[in-house]
């Protein structure tokens, strides 16, 4: 039997053909609009009219499966830190088509990997903290809303090394995550009180795969009635719920560290739950006043406080077959495979990526033809395609 432990695999990839300004951090460009226009053009796979742009992952975590739908406001927000980051600021139109474009690639993920012995798949959703400077390291590369939605062998990952459990990029274990660390029963509680009805909670051991042993410690829900939930809007409701009682959390808490006895946020969507079960929890503010405390003599520390909701959310099938979702706050430079102790190392590789090529891109091509038969988009005509 394999020891759980999170695991390392080595991903190749092709030389990406794009020139970075001189006097330009690829970091800085990658932000741009001129950028973003380049990603359409080579890797676009569809466009629709609310701005929602699907693409292949040229640097991607799996050869298996692998595209993101992102927002693409380029052209229209020119202020990379002015575009929305999260869904709680999409337009409800925004909101609609984005939980139909979520279900229908979803749902041809399930039906192409029906074993979940055999591959995991996951969505997720990464967000991008508007607050952080440009050339900050590990700052994410697209500042913009997107979903990630990736298949990876079971095979390749029992195959695969195990990480090093000390990677700061997995965080969400309590060895490095502020709410799990400082606040872990205060903030389950607090997520356990949200009004779910197709979202049923489960404890955190029953939430992790056996082979990585992750996620660890996080508030997790079983999706009730399976893969047929992915059909009910009521069910991506209850999706956003789980965002928005995340949002009130954060916001609160990071309230309280940067002003001592500050009052509740204004806007809450829990407004009760938050005067009830953190407003007058003295494990909460103990837990301000520690690190509002270090902020003032570490500057290292400080540095890295991401003071607006940064967070990662997914979607996952776990061994036994079930859709779980769970949710973690965003650390420096972690991926979204990492919140289920998956580590991707990305090489080039020109010949390695160009013999996985072709069945990527059939399978790219074919969840497309479902978007535009759904009325989600019309395709993009690329080099590739």
């Amino acid at each position: 039997m394999l020891l759980a432990t999170p695991r390392e695999i080595t991903v190749p990839h092709r030389k990406i053909p794009l020139a970075v300004p001189a006097g330009m951090t690829a970091i800085e460009f990658f932000n741009s609009a001129a950028n973003l226009e380049n990603l359409a053009r080579e890797n676009g796979l569809l466009v629709n009219h609310e701005g929602f742009l699907l693409y292949r992952k040229l640097l991607g975590h799996s050869l298996e499966f692998d595209t993101s739908i992102i927002l693409d406001t380029s052209q229209t927000i020119l202020n990379p830190l002015g575009r929305p980051v999260r869904r709680d600021q999409l337009t409800e139109s925004q909101c609609h088509v984005w939980s139909r474009m979520s279900q229908t690639i979803f749902e041809y993920m399930v039906e192409q990997y029906p074993d979940p012995g055999q591959h995991l798949l996951l969505c997720g959703e990464a967000s991008l903290d508007p607050t952080w400077p440009l050339s900050k390291p590990g700052v994410p590369s697209i500042r913009m809303i997107h979903n990630h939605f990736i298949v990876f062998s079971m095979a390749e990952l029992r195959a695969a090394p195990a990480a090093d459990p000390d990677n700061p990029n997995l965080t969400d274990g309590g060895h490095h995550n502020l709410f799990l660390r400082a606040l872990s029963s205060v903030y389950g509680e607090f997520m356990q009180s949200l009004h779910l009805n197709l979202l049923r909670p489960i404890t955190n051991t029953a939430s992790q795969l056996a082979l990585t042993g992750y996620p660890m410690g996080l508030p997790s829900w079983e999706a009730v009635g399976g893969y047929e939930m992915l059909r009910n809007r009521h069910f991506w409701g209850e999706y956003d719920l789980i965002l928005r009682g995340f949002l009130d959390f954060y916001r609160t808490f990071f309230a309280q560290v940067a002003t001592r006895s500050a009052t509740a946020p204004a806007n809450l969507y829990f407004p009760r739950q938050v005067e009830d079960l953190l407003m007058f929890n003295n494990e909460f503010f103990r837990a301000a006043r520690e690190v509002r405390q270090r902020i003032k003599a570490d500057p290292h520390f400080a540095n890295d406080i991401r003071w607006q909701p940064a967070y990662k959310q997914i979607l996952y099938r776990d061994d036994r077959g079930r859709l779980i979702v769970t949710i973690s706050p965003n650390s420096v430079g972690n991926a979204i495979t990492e919140l289920l102790g998956i580590v991707v190392r990305r090489h080039v590789d020109d010949e390695g990526y160009a013999a996985a090529e072709p069945a990527l891109i059939e399978r790219l091509l074919a969840v497309r033809d479902r978007l535009i038969a759904a009325d989600l988009g019309e395709p993009i005509h690329t080099p590739s395609w």
